[in-house]
């Protein structure tokens, strides 16, 4: 077996070229070209997607979600990519010039009408820098207070459930909650925890 040892900015590609190939309305297509560090030239697609957040809201105390006692707040929706309602998190986009956490009161506020008392940063990822240029931020909502009714999207329809914690995490990455990014954020969930 032949390995080569590299790392950093031996393994960095430059781009020589970009094209816009499709903008759409949640993220643009786009083809590049770029250059190995050997020489080598090839054509890649990337999505220039906005960045998202998703909020984990609890009804209960620290020590209630250490034990998996209490309710998390779910939303159900219809998701076009696989043509299936799934059970998730609330979460959505950040828009241009919106720091993440106040996306992430406000994707809560216009989804479940819900304000916390106390929002916690979890961590962030890029959900798929294979193809995509985006990050995910993940928050904690505590002390939920109903201060309004759903602000929702022209084309979104989303159901509200308040689901036993224990049931959310036995169940997460199965059935209607199928959704990797609730995985992720469960995984963020579980590291604040243990510190």
């Amino acid at each position: 077996m032949n390995t080569k040892t590299r790392s950093g900015d031996e393994l960095l590609w430059s781009e020589t070229k970009r094209e816009l190939i499709a903008p759409c309305r949640i993220f643009d297509v786009n083809r590049v070209e770029r250059q190995a560090p050997d020489g080598r030239v090839g054509r890649f697609f990337f999505l220039d997607a906005p960045d998202w957040v998703t909020v984990i809201p609890f009804t209960g105390s620290l020590e209630d979600l250490t034990a998996l006692r209490g309710d998390f707040l779910m939303v159900e929706q219809f998701r076009h990519g696989i043509n299936a309602v799934t059970i998730e998190f609330p979460a959505g986009t950040v828009e241009k010039g919106e720091e993440p956490k106040a996306a992430a009161l406000r994707e809560l506020s216009e989804e479940t009408g819900i304000k916390p008392e106390r929002l916690e940063p979890l961590g962030s990822v890029c959900p798929n820098p294979a193809f995509m240029n985006n990050r995910v931020s993940f928050f904690l909502a505590l002390g939920l207070n109903r201060v309004g009714d759903q602000d929702l999207d022209e084309h979104e329809e989303i159901t509200l459930h308040y689901q036993k914690a224990s049931d959310v995490v036995r169940c997460m990455g199965s059935g209607r909650y199928n959704n990797g990014i609730m995985m992720i954020a469960l995984a963020y969930l579980r590291q604040w925890l243990d510190r």
